[in-house]
């Protein structure tokens, strides 16, 4: 949730708002929208994960209509891109869809206590997320404080989802098989 000036807000918020509903008939999610140095970057997604071939539509679809609108006042290099494996959380909707998975924060400098926390989310809303550490102690944070965060993948865990949760019923190895 860092400072950025009025024109990034504003050109984040004309792209969010003329690429979400080109992209919803492909079944597509718009995740996030950044603006700076010359790069505009979208990061987007589907239920099922996202392939080369969507981002390729996804590229060709934006492109133009991104063209004929020029919702950014200068020259830019368009990035459509996945979300990754350990995704960023930058905006409250993000926070709440990773509510159940381990997340990493990084809170802004000037605080009390630790500036990097690591834990479950167990819960979050438009103003403030909650984790809980591996020893049981609930940490509540306020979004306004928070510098950087991420879900962070457990390579120890192989039946977890996309967004880091536990899938809900885990496939068991067929016995004989080699997991």
């Amino acid at each position: 949730m860092g400072e950025r000036t009025e024109s990034t807000n504003g050109v984040e918020t004309r792209v969010r708002t003329l690429a979400a509903p080109l992209l919803e008939p492909l079944g597509v999610e718009l995740e996030d929208v950044q603006w700076g140095g010359g790069r505009l970057r979208l990061t987007v997604d589907t239920a099922e994960g996202i392939d080369s071939g969507t981002l390729v539509l996804v590229t060709r679809t934006l492109s133009a209509e991104l063209d004929a609108a020029d919702p950014v006042p200068s020259r830019y290099t368009l990035e459509i891109t996945s979300p990754g494996i350990e995704r960023p959380l930058r905006r409250p909707e993000q926070y709440r869809k990773a509510v159940g998975s381990p997340v990493s924060v990084k809170l802004r400098p000037g605080g009390d206590g630790e500036r990097r926390l690591e834990g479950r989310l167990v819960s979050a809303d438009d103003e403030s997320i909650t984790l809980e550490t591996a020893d049981g102690r609930r940490t509540e944070v306020r979004l306004e404080s928070v510098e950087r965060a991420r879900t962070v993948f457990d390579w120890d865990r192989p039946n977890q989802r996309r967004n880091g949760a536990r899938a809900a019923n885990p496939v068991a190895p067929k016995e004989g098989s080699v997991a």
